[in-house]
């Protein structure tokens, strides 16, 4: 039998229309939206074909010229087949759609098909099939050949010489498959009741037909089976091809003594699947002629260039200056999204415009449309090599390629199978740049070495630059710092021993390592494989693709349930739902979860906003701010006297139940207001500022934690407490960067350093400096201290270094610290 290939195939389906495929049967789905149950009532013929035109719908759906199709149908009033032509006989066999590659309007033929009054025989059609796709693949002797039968079974059939039928299959690689309406099926456990007599003989003649076929080439199946079969997720395979490129190691131009190049092939190892791209309709009114239709007409976008010059204006220097700072979107009717007024817009072809690559806040005009590109030779060059242990997994941004040795080049096979397994015995990676043809833009990456039984090759993986890479850092779960620096140990946002120990049993409880079915040793397996783990999105679209296809009407037809194989992994498994029951019950414990009652949204008057909470956004233990008095404070306060005695008095009532009194406020708040009485005419006073924020000065010192800086430059100005000043800040930058979640005010303490370091070298506050930065220092390096900040200062180098004595006498200072020690203090 000739190799199966994709594509390159002649399948010819035989369809049963004889009178008892006419039959009506009730097919029940899903209930509906409503929890109604939903069925309907069909032929055997029409569910029958279904299979048929979902197979054939696949083909369609894959768009191969050389995945082609025949139907022929037994048990119809004409004869139409070749074998009649030339010799007679095989009565009621007809040839209903040449072999060809099928089109939507070969599933429109199909739905044409009824039951006949005429009884046709399985055999004859087999014979005409297989002497129509031998004649039309006459010149085509690689393809591959299929024929599936669909049938009930319940006519009769001659069965002289069924035998000489079977080695004309065999010696021509015939695959048959026998589609039967209502045959027993072990595996759905479905036996059919009171089955006819002729019925039965003949399922078993069709299991002997099957089974006598060689090499597997029978198959026979019920009709649900088979349709619930092509629901089941398929992993669409693709063979790549091989792409022919160089590698090379080493300077191959101008040292190439001590270099080499290599023919090697590229080819892809995965590919990435996404679902189906759908095409946009819209309905348009129909003609007098055709009244109350509406027709539907496929949108295809276009693209087309304006210019708001109500937003720029031409500046004396030529330059074009922003005039407003509203947007500059527009709707379809020309004018500005904010309602402002008409937008001045003008149309600009394609042609008038420049192109321009986006660099910071401007654009760089490049009239050619593209920037001078590298001189670029198509090969992987290898640029080094690191050890396989620094290779960082979250880095690759391509899938994976293989790169074989030459298959024409013996020499190529070792020297690359040679470079391959040095490579894999160093436990290195290569670092690689790879160019897919002359003058393209490069791609760098790493190839990884793989050796197996037969051949040797390299992983390639594209990854990304330095600049591509973004480093981010988050505060400890498990630390917690003072605003003098010491660790916290006991506080409502550390986990206790017995909160970690009770956690530890939920999650072992809810290893899924050993939560599947047991081996053959009887050894419990992974639950979850990801070779048989498949895309909802992607095969729930196919199926719901094809079924759209196949069907005249979804509200009749509804679309079935996604196959079994595709949800089995949507639940957690029974077993380690009962398993990890205990253990989650002494979390709930553990760490006093109660289920929150969900509360009635009450309706807001007068456009009550909810106060926000004291320690809403608040960082662990920084200080409270005082609380800010409202303008109309005293209104509130007459207001609060005449609400209703019973809200005062539930109010009064609550208890110390944090969620109680919550709610007494809540309702304290939404009373209705007193009506006030004539008030003697007032000017309209203007609107209260805002109260200042609390500068958070600590006991004894004149700088305060919410603006340092600017109380800081606030006391400098005075001049005469300066050193007070810069022993504050300096005392504050560290209690501020040994704080969680300091990053948000890392520039800000940068600033606060610079300004201070400047200050102490002209103020000869240098020895002040010195320490500051000293005990900073010790402080970010320490256990539980800040590095991250430390590396910061580190990167600005000498200049926030500490203050030496060369740079102090350049000023009139002094310091006993050399300038090679102020330079190592920072590189430290």
């Amino acid at each position: 039998m000739p190799a199966e290939r994709a594509g390159y195939t002649v399948t010819m389906f035989l369809v049963d229309i004889s009178p008892s495929m006419g039959a009506t049967r009730t097919i029940e789905f899903s209930d509906g939206p409503g929890g109604e149950e939903r069925s309907i009532e069909v032929t055997n013929l029409e569910w029958s074909l279904q299979f048929v035109k979902l197979k054939i719908q696949e083909m369609i759906f894959n768009g191969r010229k050389t995945d082609q199709c025949g139907v022929i149908v037994f048990g119809s009033e004409e004869t139409d087949n070749i074998i009649n032509e030339k010799n007679g006989g095989y009565e009621h066999v007809s040839e209903y759609i040449a072999i060809g590659q099928p089109n939507s309007g070969t599933l429109a033929k199909l739905d044409e098909l009824r039951a006949s009054e005429t009884a046709g025989d399985p055999i004859d059609a087999l014979i005409v099939a297989i002497e129509t796709q031998d004649t039309y693949l006459e010149k085509k002797r690689t393809w591959t050949r299929k024929i599936v039968i669909v049938t009930d079974g319940a006519s009769p059939i001659e069965i002289e010489d069924w035998e000489a039928t079977v080695k004309k299959m065999a010696s021509l690689g015939v695959a048959l498959t026998v589609v039967g309406v209502d045959f027993d099926d072990d595996e759905l456990a479905y036996h059919e009741e009171d089955k006819p007599t002729i019925k039965r003989t003949n399922e078993n003649f069709y299991a002997h037909l099957t089974s006598s076929l060689p090499d597997s080439l029978g198959l026979l199946g019920s009709l649900s089976r088979a349709l619930l079969s092509l629901s089941y997720p398929q992993i669409k395979e693709t063979k790549s091809a091989l792409l022919p490129t160089t590698l090379r190691l080493g300077d191959v131009e101008t040292r190439e003594d001590e270099a080499m190049e290599i023919g090697v092939k590229v080819a892809k190892c995965t590919t990435l699947a996404r679902a189906g791209g759908w095409k946009r309709f819209a309905g348009r009114e129909g003609d007098e002629e055709n009244a109350g239709m509406v027709s539907f007409c496929e949108l295809k976008r276009r693209t087309e260039y304006f210019i708001d010059r109500s937003l720029a204006e031409e500046g004396s220097d030529g330059e074009i200056q922003d005039k407003s700072a509203r947007a500059a979107s527009m709707d379809i009717d020309g004018k500005d999204a904010d309602g402002k007024g008409p937008a001045v817009i003008e149309k600009v072809e394609k042609e008038q415009l420049i192109r321009g690559f986006k660099y910071g806040s401007t654009y760089v005009p490049c009239p050619d449309g593209q920037f001078e590109k590298l001189n670029t030779k198509k090969g992987i060059d290898v640029c080094g090599f690191f050890q396989k242990k620094n290779f960082n997994r979250s880095h690759p941004l391509s899938e994976l390629s293989y790169v074989y040795a030459s298959p024409t080049s013996a020499a190529d096979q070792i020297a690359f199978s040679s470079i391959v397994q040095a490579m894999y015995e160093k436990g290195v990676m290569a670092i690689a740049r790879m160019v897919g043809r002359d003058g393209a833009d490069p791609k760098m990456g790493v190839l990884a070495p793989v050796v197996w039984e037969k051949v040797d090759v390299l992983l390639w993986v594209q990854m990304p630059f330095a600049d591509d890479i973004r480093h981010y850092t988050f505060p400890s779960l498990s630390t917690l710092t003072s605003r003098t620096g010491e660790r916290i140990t006991k506080h409502p946002y550390l986990p206790t021993d017995q909160q970690l120990e009770a956690m530890d049993k939920f999650v072992d409880a809810m290893d899924l390592m050993e939560a599947g079915e047991n081996d053959e040793e009887g050894s419990r397996q992974p639950w979850f494989d990801p070779r048989l783990s498949y895309n909802p999105s992607i095969h729930r679209t196919k199926q719901a693709l094809f079924h759209a296809a196949v069907v005249a009407d979804l509200s009749t037809h509804p679309l079935p349930p996604p196959h079994p194989e595709l949800t089995k992994y949507f639940e957690p498994p029974k077993r380690v739902v009962k398993r990890a029951k205990d253990a989650l019950e002494e979390c709930k414990q553990t760490f006093k979860v109660k289920e929150v009652p969900k509360k009635t949204p009450k309706v807001r008057k007068d456009g009550h906003m909810r106060a926000r909470d004291e320690d809403e956004d608040m960082i662990l233990l920084d200080k409270k701010g005082p609380p800010r008095t409202r303008p109309n404070a005293r209104a509130d306060t007459a207001s609060t006297s005449q609400v209703p005695s019973s809200l005062r008095a539930a109010k009064k009532a609550s208890t110390s139940d944090s969620e109680t009194e919550t709610e007494s406020e809540e309702e304290l708040l939404l009373a209705p207001k007193a009506k006030r009485g004539p008030s003697p005419a007032l000017p309209t006073p203007t609107v209260s500022p805002e109260p200042e924020p609390d500068p958070q000065r600590a006991p004894g010192r004149i700088i305060g934690n919410t603006a340092p800086l600017r109380d800081f430059r606030k006391n400098v100005v005075q001049g005469d407490v300066i050193s007070k000043a810069v022993e504050d800040l300096g005392a504050v930058v560290r209690e501020v960067v040994g704080r969680p979640f300091a990053i948000r005010r890392k520039a800000e303490m940068i600033e606060c350093l610079q300004v201070l370091r400047e200050v102490c070298l002209k103020e000869d506050e240098i020895d002040a400096w010195n320490a500051i930065l000293s005990g900073l220092k010790e402080d970010c390096l320490a256990e539980m201290g800040n590095k991250g900040f430390w590396s910061e200062l580190q990167n600005l180098g000498r200049g926030i270094s500490l203050i030496s004595g060369q740079e102090a006498r350049r000023l009139g200072g002094i310091s006993d610290v050399s300038e090679a020690a102020a330079e190592v203090f920072m590189q430290q």
